[in-house]
């Protein structure tokens, strides 16, 4: 027999509450408490973990459900979900859990598509509004924007309420350098190149469902200050005189398109106030061996005061919010290097005169940075899109219900992964931004940089056409710089073109077609009698649809991992047909023949309703010509194709060769 009584004086901190252990219960267990206004950090585990509350009042919160807890209430926890005890009441919530392992359902939690569903909450995906002083080029395409479009449009077919959400970024210094470069005024710029942005998204087949232009929506700069007054209003941002670079000729302030230099951290060349190599920020004035873009001289060292926000004293704000969604290791051993620092002062403001002036009078002649600034365009955006469509969504009123999904590439990371949730924290206090950040390094062409200034492009314009945009995706898809440089070759493209979309996914399809009409009338056969080649064929479709699933779900989510599960149903179906076909003319298989066609029916099926994401226009033209309506909701399992339907695959043009390739410019 164990007897064991709840003692305040055996507890010790854990979990951002206090525990003690109870031994010999065979499973892991322990007392807690909570104190009154407290609150147990949020955390996920792979052990199904049960609460019985014995004392006070509060609440379980799982996501962003909340339930009573009171004497006497029992809460069960499966693995890998999200829960915080919350202390409401005026006593101490004391609590006794007990946690175990069971690897079955660990591994059934971990696939469960149940448990990373959205459910009704509006779901925000951004892709980083990108910078209006250029075209976009496949570099741009690979990253945020093909992932952003994919995810939405996969969410959807599992009825999940999402968003794509970009813009145009107006009020960038580089759009200043661009107006320099091309003769025209800063506005004119951007909207010349805004405009040339949204229509190369269109032809990618990217239309986000909003697209804010900061600087020509006319409520957008009011919001914009209110939204800053709030940071200075914490006391957390405040005028803080530092060292600032100037031009030794113009006398100019000197930061980002305008300087150059060593990094400070890495040693690599940068501009100013960001590495691109090792994400780090700098403050321009610790570049070492600064150049200015302006005039050959070196440029001159002087004091100036800038609205400023300590970082460093976030470190744990921020380890906090790392905690709550999905963040990969990347970009929490971006915050972890950065923390390390003793101070980290990030002016907000710089002396330009090209953006929003604040409503504070502390900064004559400076603007509101546009990085800081874009934590506030999200929102915007989110605003403005709720008034089109009906809801009650506001900028300076962020709802706990949001979900956030950002996608952004790794020389972004700092802005949205460190300082966006310190500034949340500060303009809204109350408010526990939930968001996942998915992030991708750089796409290299021929084994280089993607570089305007080096006429060392493929542009999104050049490529991109009715008939080629789904190969470029599929491409893009396959090849994306997931947690690695990748690069475009063109070669390599012409290859993946003619040999596995032309070569064996439309030759398979065609292929079919032919054997359909010729054995079948044309139409799609019922299955007859089974081999055990057939089931297992059936279940190795079935695997390919687990982990399409998981490739494109929230946690896990992969287009190169989608783009080789597409394939891999491909290849998988031209082998097993091929196999089969051995016998099609002979009448003694007749039913084992027909069941080899309608599976391999059905692999068509799935590979129409599973490539959507990534590859809408094959999508909707090989359900088509199986005789199936535009795919619009996830499959959950393998299906046949309903018999006697026509099958129109014989003649279907899927994909064409790629015409002769310009010179990358």
């Amino acid at each position: 027999m164990i007897i064991n009584r709840y003692d305040p004086d055996a507890l010790h901190e854990a979990f951002g509450i206090d525990m003690s252990s109870v031994e010999g219960l065979g499973v892991g267990a322990g007392w807690g408490r909570v104190a009154p206004g407290r609150s147990s950090d949020s955390h996920h585990h792979d052990e199904t973990e049960l609460f019985v509350v014995v004392a006070g009042s509060g609440e379980f919160v799982a996501g962003t459900e909340r339930y009573a807890a009171e004497p006497g209430t029992v809460a069960l926890f499966e693995p890998f979900e999200s829960h915080v005890l919350h202390n409401t009441g005026t006593t101490d919530l004391v609590f006794l859990t007990q946690y175990w392992r069971d690897a079955e359902r660990a591994m059934a939690s971990a696939r469960s598509t149940a448990r990373k569903s959205f459910g009704d909450r509006p779901v925000f995906v951004f892709s980083t509004p990108p910078t209006p002083n250029g075209d976009l080029h496949l570099g741009h395409l690979s990253g945020p924007y093909l992932g952003a479009d994919a995810y939405v449009r996969f969410q959807r077919m599992n009825g999940t309420r999402a968003w794509h959400l970009t813009g145009s970024d107006d009020y960038q210094s580089y759009v200043l350098g661009a107006a320099r470069d091309e003769g025209r005024d800063p506005a004119g710029t951007a909207a010349h190149h805004s405009a040339e942005i949204a229509e190369t998204l269109r032809l990618m087949d990217i239309e986000p469902d909003q697209y804010t232009v900061t600087s020509t929506d006319p409520r957008y700069p009011d919001g914009l200050r209110e939204y800053f007054s709030r940071l200075v209003a914490s006391g957390q941002v405040a005028p803080t005189t530092g060292e600032g670079l100037f031009d030794a000729d113009g006398g100019q302030y000197l930061y980002e398109v305008d300087v150059t230099g060593t990094c400070p951290h890495c040693a690599a060349g940068t501009g100013g106030n960001l590495c691109e190599e090792c994400g780090e920020p700098n403050v321009v004035s610790d570049l070492k061996d600064p150049r200015s873009a302006l005039s050959p001289a070196a440029p001159r060292r002087e004091p100036v005061t800038r609205l400023s926000l300590p970082l460093h004293e976030f470190a744990d704000a921020v380890r906090a919010h790392h905690g709550q969604g999905r963040v990969p290791a990347r970009l929490a051993e971006l915050a972890h290097r950065l923390f390390t620092r003793p101070a980290l002062d990030i002016p907000l403001t710089h002396p330009s005169t090209w953006g929003v002036t604040p409503a504070e009078d502390t900064t004559d002649g400076q603007v509101i940075w546009v990085w800081p600034e874009m934590a506030y365009g999200f929102l915007h955006g989110i605003q403005a899109l709720g008034e089109r469509d009906g809801e009650d969504w506001r900028a300076l009123d962020p709802k706990p219900d949001w979900k956030i999904v950002h996608f952004f590439g790794y020389d972004n990371s700092f802005y949205h992964s460190v300082l966006y949730p310190v500034l949340y924290r500060l303009a809204f206090p109350q408010w526990a931004p939930d968001i996942d950040y998915h992030v991708n390094e750089f796409y290299l062409l021929e084994g280089e940089k993607f570089s305007t200034s080096r006429r060392h492009a493929v542009w999104g314009k050049e490529i991109l056409g009715p008939d080629s945009v789904d190969a470029v995706r599929y491409f893009l898809a396959r090849t994306r710089p997931e947690g690695e440089r990748t690069d475009f070759r063109r070669a390599v493209y012409d290859a993946v073109l003619r040999d596995t979309l032309i070569g064996t996914w439309q030759e398979w399809l065609n292929d079919l077609g032919r054997r359909v009409d010729t054995h079948h009338g044309g139409t799609a056969p019922d299955a007859g009698n089974w081999t055990p080649e057939h089931s297992a064929f059936l279940g190795r479709l079935g695997n390919r649809l687990a982990a399409l699933t998981a490739a494109l779900g929230p946690d896990g989510f992969s287009l190169r991992q989608a783009a080789a599960e597409l394939d891999g149903i491909a290849q998988d179906a031209a082998s097993f047909g091929r196999r089969q076909a051995l016998l099609a003319g002979d009448r003694e298989w007749y039913d084992e023949n027909r069941t080899a066609v309608a599976l391999e029916l059905a692999a068509a099926r799935l590979l129409a309703t599973a490539a959507t994401p990534l590859m809408p226009r094959f999508a909707a033209r090989l359900a088509t010509a199986l005789g199936l309506p535009r795919p619009e909701a996830w499959p959950h399992t393998v299906e046949l194709l309903p018999p006697g339907g026509t099958v129109g695959l014989t003649s279907a043009v899927f994909f064409r060769p790629a015409p002769e390739a310009p010179a990358a410019t």
